[in-house]
């Protein structure tokens, strides 16, 4: 597969300068126009990043996510397996990166153990809803997102929901 790679990419870009020169086109300044624009995008979305990760550090920080799961344990009983999802449930609508560091730190204790593959069925059944609308909506100019918040967060919990019954009924 590495020798694969190796031979794909320089062929990518013998590929797109043959194109460039069939099609009489300059190709650095089209990669300079392209350049330019990727900054302009990145300038428009840094600042929604940058929010995102401040609070996704804060919370995990502050241990509000480590009391949280102690607060469900104690009125559920018995839900020791739940305890060590609950971090992923929460940062799952978040930040896409905050849920897979915790849904490594869950696996690092084993792979095939239930907690991991619970939490490995919750990553594939959501979606990053508040880092998609606070990133994507902004960087085009959407201002009223509050109807697509409420169906994203909808749509979370009812994948967290079916990914905690499927894991319940399949993978125990």
């Amino acid at each position: 597969m590495n020798n694969v790679s190796l031979i794909f990419i320089p062929l990518l870009i013998i590929i797109a300068i043959v194109y460039s020169l069939v099609k009489k086109k300059n190709a650095y300044a089209s990669f300079l126009k392209g350049t330019g624009e990727g900054l302009a995008l990145f300038k428009e979305v840094f600042p929604s990043v940058i929010a995102m990760f401040l609070a996704v550090s804060l919370l995990k920080s502050s241990g509000l996510i480590d009391d949280f799961a102690l607060l469900l344990d104690r009125f559920i009983p018995g839900i020791a397996d739940f305890t060590s999802i609950v971090p992923m449930v929460i940062f799952r609508p978040i930040s896409g990166s905050a849920s897979v560091a915790v849904l490594d730190s869950i696996c690092k204790e084993g792979a095939d153990l239930f907690p991991c593959k619970m939490a490995s069925t919750i990553q594939g059944a959501t979606d990053t809803t508040i880092y998609v609308l606070s990133l994507y909506f902004t960087s085009v100019g959407i201002k009223k997102w509050k109807h697509a918040l409420k169906v994203g967060l909808i749509a979370d919990v009812a994948g967290i929901t079916l990914g905690i019954l499927l894991a319940l009924c399949f993978l125990r």
